[in-house]
């Protein structure tokens, strides 16, 4: 796959994105891959803590900016706010690339990720994750793929769309790997906080050449913070605030007001979604134990699983679930797997139940099918 690298080109679109808008809403969601909301009348708002409703212009709200500082264990002056971890991606990537610029990415992995890369003319080169090995990350795939021409690794940890955790040795063995053509990492950590207990410690600690985004999103349920950022070596992260100005310039201000509180109360939030997941988790593993027709491993983190559908076409198949059985999940077409799709946990329990029996049945459903045309 590493010989193959995917020509300069401009792409001004997500797919992925355009499904997940348009495509994806059921009445049984089982594509999201974030948590849900955590409800506003939990946390101790009142409406004058949002006042005012703007403030003066600066690089970052410095309440928030040293509430992230003590989240993540740095200096202020390693963090850059930003509108959400896609935001924070595209911050990072354009500040480190020119086009043209070739760049190493895990295969496989989020479209939105490659989308953003293909606008930023980089030169696209992979790295495999392996489904035989349960798609765990290989410092020696990234060797082998390697030039003196690479500017930039890219890798998501828990990996999107499989949850799997990358341990700290093998990000060492990384680090190690770019420093030697002076390239950069970027670790997308979005989904990191799923892996509660012992939590690992950012990937940003082990070296000048590791570039961290992450957001209250999909861990939290406070999607609508937009409260993400970014965690970089000081010069890198002076530059990406500058890069901000041409796109954001200054945030809402209520949101980073909220996020602030956020923070203040997240012990309380993080014991939701811990709770909440391991719960999830549970009753996924069971149901995914029931499946023959389903090739995957019980997952120990995360918010998503990733099986492979043994037999028929997998968009065949998600038609049948959200046409008949008013359930979805994301098709593995998004994430360069296409007889896979990705499930996701985050929501309440009772409705996982459910989603979960209409996707059995719905698979039972399609397995009789497709035997019905292997007799034919």
């Amino acid at each position: 796959m590493s010989e193959n690298p995917t020509a300069v080109a401009r792409v001004k679109s997500s797919a992925y994105m355009q499904w997940a808008k348009k495509r994806s809403h059921s009445r049984f969601n089982l594509a999201s891959s974030g948590l849900a909301n955590y409800p506003l009348s939990r946390l101790p708002v009142k409406i004058e803590d949002l006042d005012p409703l703007s403030r003066g212009g600066d690089y970052g709200y410095p309440p928030l900016l040293e509430a992230l500082a003590t989240h993540c264990g740095v200096g202020a002056e390693n963090v850059v706010a930003a509108a959400g971890t896609s935001m924070a991606n595209q911050l990072v990537m354009a500040s480190i690339l020119e086009p043209g610029d070739e760049v190493l990415v895990e295969h496989p992995t989020y479209e939105l990720l490659l989308a953003t890369l293909g606008y930023l003319r980089a030169d696209i080169r992979r790295f495999e994750r392996r489904p035989a090995s349960g798609f765990v990350l290989d410092p020696s795939a990234i060797e082998r793929a390697i030039t003196p021409r690479t500017k930039l690794i890219v890798l998501t940890n828990l990996h999107n769309p499989s949850s799997v955790l990358t341990e700290e040795p093998a990000l060492r063995e990384i680090g190690d790997i770019a420093r030697r053509v002076n390239a950069r990492v970027l670790v997308d950590e979005v989904y990191l906080d799923a892996a509660f207990d012992p939590a690992p410690r950012s990937a940003f600690h082990l070296g000048p050449e590791f570039a961290i985004t992450s957001s209250l999103t999909k861990v939290y349920g406070l999607s609508g913070l937009r409260c993400g950022w970014i965690l970089a070596e000081a010069e890198l992260a002076h530059r990406i605030w500058l890069l901000d100005d041409l796109f954001g310039v200054n945030p809402p201000h209520p949101a980073e007001r909220l996020s602030v509180i956020a923070f203040a109360n997240l012990e309380q939030i993080r014991a939701r979604a811990r709770d909440l997941l391991d719960t999830n988790r549970g009753i996924l593993n069971q149901f995914l134990a029931t499946r023959a027709d389903l090739e995957v491993q019980p997952i120990k983190f995360g918010t998503t699983v990733f099986p492979r559908l043994l037999s028929g076409p997998v968009e065949e198949f998600c038609d049948l679930l959200r046409g008949k059985y008013d359930c979805t999940v994301a098709p593995g077409t998004f994430f360069e797997m296409p007889d896979y799709f990705r499930i996701g946990i985050g929501g309440e329990t009772e409705r996982l139940v459910e989603s979960l029996e209409r996707l059995g049945a719905a698979l039972d459903e399609f397995g009789k099918l497709q035997g019905m045309r292997k007799s034919l």
